[in-house]
């Protein structure tokens, strides 16, 4: 007996239903590019000080990360058009919250309430594509589509907020939030399946309270201690979740059905893309706020101004996504995300030299060879990671991509734009003249942000020089910052080329796999006839 078993192949159904969870994604990607836009008219309009704006930028992403394995599980459980539904509802009241927020702590409540509600989001959408488009091929392009929504989604907000912002209230940037919700909920119930996998029982409450309370601790604390030292506090919180951790761990060893499959972890093509991941967001995503600031800050753009300065940069990583799911099909897994981590690095070198130039051009030029060159590990990765799981468990399994990718960003907010911070105020402390009132002096050393506004009460040669030493030491830390990233990128790439380097392009290893299940059956019944 042979079989020659092939994957669904998706309908006109399933590609409609891959839209609407793109658009769902686009706008979660448009909120987060707000903020940076968004992020000094903030400080200047509830008064938020260095660290309100860095909780304010970061505990969106501490949220994600810390729900991201308790909604995937979930997902896979209650049914996880379900959960996209209810996360596309609280996305909605969260974004209003955002926008009405009065102070800088209920800002960064209502972004707390986003996390929640964008982690029910993006691990369902992961989770349908991969139960939807199951045929290798159909995979790659749609986690290349999926991976392109999220660069157009960062384009639009960074296009539409700097226009809002331009002319309205801060809070407005976050209003368009609240529309795509509404398309989602009305759209979601007639294209997408009504798919709910194989786990079944209760949710694993505790495993979700132990991954949540892991987390956040040892995240808190890495933050307090790059702020204020080393100190007992700190140090405490990040004990405190590593046993939380290791006690989260130990439970889904004895689980028959844990809330996540460790077993994944020992799969090259799941840990390698997993890790590298984490490591570009850690370092990425502080260089990027920097990048953000030093546009409005030190080049003087406008919001729109600097938004159009990143649209080239992510409107050519949207289109190579789709372009790089094409090629996946072609070259190993390994050489492609190489290659594009190696313009990752050329991106960061030409921001590195655009500080010491002052061009905004060489800025703009290297943050797109940086966008298109994170396409590969994106749009690949994600394939290789979500693809090692069964579609049963296709929601706990999508999680961790974007575990690796949300804790990377807000911890990399946290530890690097605390040490950018800290070199910052180094260097403003012993750069400004003694002509400088005191008070001055310490507001315009917490952030270049509270220079510019303190500098605007001072006498004009005095003003300049608080801003020109400001602007100088902002500089200075974006280069270092980026230039630890770039270094530490170098070891990413040789990682992926030895760790990925047996991988086959995707699609060609299951055609293998099929051409050789005739070939066993055929060897079977001809050894079942000599018998």
């Amino acid at each position: 007996m042979t079989s020659n078993y092939a994957p669904p192949v998706a309908r006109l159904r399933e590609w409609i239903g891959l839209g609407v969870m793109c658009l769902a994604t686009l706008f979660i990607a448009a909120d987060s590019f707000v903020l940076m836009l968004a992020l000094p008219h903030i400080a200047a309009g509830l008064n938020a000080d260095g660290i309100d704006q860095l909780w304010i930028a970061d505990i969106y992403g501490f949220v994600v990360g810390s729900l991201l394995i308790t909604m995937g599980g979930l997902g896979d459980r209650v049914g996880r058009r379900r959960l996209l539904l209810i996360g596309a509802a609280c996305f909605g009241v969260a974004s209003l919250l955002s926008a009405y927020a009065g102070s800088p702590v209920a800002l960064i409540v209502a972004r707390a309430l986003l996390g929640v509600a964008s982690a029910a989001m993006v691990t369902s959408t992961l989770g349908l594509i991969r139960t939807m488009f199951q045929e290798p091929k159909q995979m790659g392009v749609a986690f290349g589509l999926w991976a392109s929504s999220y660069t157009i989604g960062a384009v639009m907000g960074l296009l539409v907020g700097g226009v809002l912002l331009a002319d309205f209230w801060w809070g407005s940037a976050f209003l368009i939030n609240v529309p795509a919700a509404l398309i989602v909920l009305i759209l979601g119930p007639l294209v997408l399946p009504k798919h709910r996998g194989e786990v079944t029982g209760k949710p694993d409450w505790i495993s979700s309270l132990l991954s949540l309370a892991a987390i956040l601790p040892a995240v808190w604390g890495v933050k307090e201690a790059s702020r204020d030292g080393w100190q007992l506090l700190p140090i405490a919180a990040i004990l405190l979740g590593v046993l939380l951790g290791i006690a989260f761990i130990r439970r889904q060893r004895s689980l028959s059905t844990p809330l996540l499959d460790l077993s994944l972890f020992r799969n090259p093509k799941f840990t390698t893309p997993l890790l590298a991941l984490f490591i570009q967001a850690l370092l990425t995503g502080a260089v990027l706020l920097f990048v953000m600031l030093d546009f409005q800050l030190v080049e003087g753009l406008t919001p729109l101004q600097a938004g159009l300065a990143l649209a080239p940069g992510l409107v050519l990583s949207s289109l190579c996504a789709p372009v790089v799911g094409a090629l996946a099909r072609r070259i190993r897994p390994a050489y492609l995300i190489a290659c594009g981590e190696a313009l990752v690095i050329a991106g960061l070198v030409l921001v590195i030299l655009a500080g010491s130039f002052s061009s905004p051009v060489l800025f703009i030029t290297g943050f797109a060879l940086w966008s298109a060159g994170g396409s590969p590990l994106l749009a690949v990765g994600m394939t290789l990671m979500v693809g090692s799981a069964p579609p049963e468990k296709a929601g706990a399994a999508s999680s961790m991509p974007q575990v690796s990718a949300e804790l990377g960003n807000s911890i990399g907010v946290a530890v690097i734009g605390s040490i950018g911070v800290a070199l910052y105020n180094a260097r403003m402390t012993d750069s400004l003249p003694s002509q400088v009132p005191p008070d001055v002096a310490d507001a315009a050393s917490q952030s270049i942000a509270n220079a510019a506004q303190s500098a605007a009460g001072l006498p004009p040669d005095l003003a300049r020089i608080v801003l020109d030493n400001a602007r100088e030491a902002f500089t200075g830390s974006l280069q270092l910052i980026t230039g630890f990233t770039a270094f530490v990128l170098v070891g990413v790439v040789a990682m992926i080329l030895v760790r990925l380097r047996r991988v086959r392009p995707l699609g060609s290893e299951d055609q293998a796999s099929e051409q050789q299940r005739p070939r066993a059956a055929a060897v079977s019944d001809e050894n079942t006839v000599n018998q």
